[in-house]
């Protein structure tokens, strides 16, 4: 009888270590922008898994007059091109704990890309802390996790 209770313990705390790891959040998902600078609501983001690596795309614009806009400012074949369904992050690498880091951060309204790291933060897995590097310097935005009816 003690050996049955014990392996159905074992089984109980697998159980609970595996829902765990299932239910832990990931980088991966929708994200709300919103602007640093004047809290305007922005665009919802797609961040998923291709390859191994880490992409994002534009997938909404929530910007009151800004639905249609085109990438005016970019340059070569993005140029005029639709926000929306644009690629904004290519190729990023999981580092150690969750950290994902690439070279390609697009901003669109600024037509520059930047050097990027993207990272749950640590008190709220619920937002999304994504620094763009510009030489020495760097801005980080924080993003919110659309949760999905």
């Amino acid at each position: 009888m003690k050996r049955s209770k014990m392996r159905n313990n074992w089984i109980y705390l697998i159980c609970f270590l595996l829902c765990q790891i299932t239910w832990s959040q990931s980088v991966f998902g929708k994200w709300k922008t919103i602007d640093d600078r004047n809290g305007v609501n922005k665009a919802i983001i797609e961040i998923y898994e291709e390859d191994g690596l880490m992409h994002a795309k534009v997938v909404e614009i929530l910007e009151e007059g800004k639905k249609g806009a085109l990438c005016t400012k970019c340059e070569g074949e993005q140029k005029d091109k639709p926000i929306l369904g644009m690629k904004i992050m290519q190729d990023f690498e999981e580092q150690k704990d969750g950290i994902y880091k690439g070279d390609s951060l697009f901003d669109p309204e600024q037509a520059m890309t930047f050097r990027g790291k993207v990272w749950l933060d640590e008190d709220n897995e619920n937002q999304l802390k994504v620094r763009g590097y510009l030489a020495f310097l760097h801005r980080t935005q924080t993003w919110h996790r659309v949760v999905e009816k």
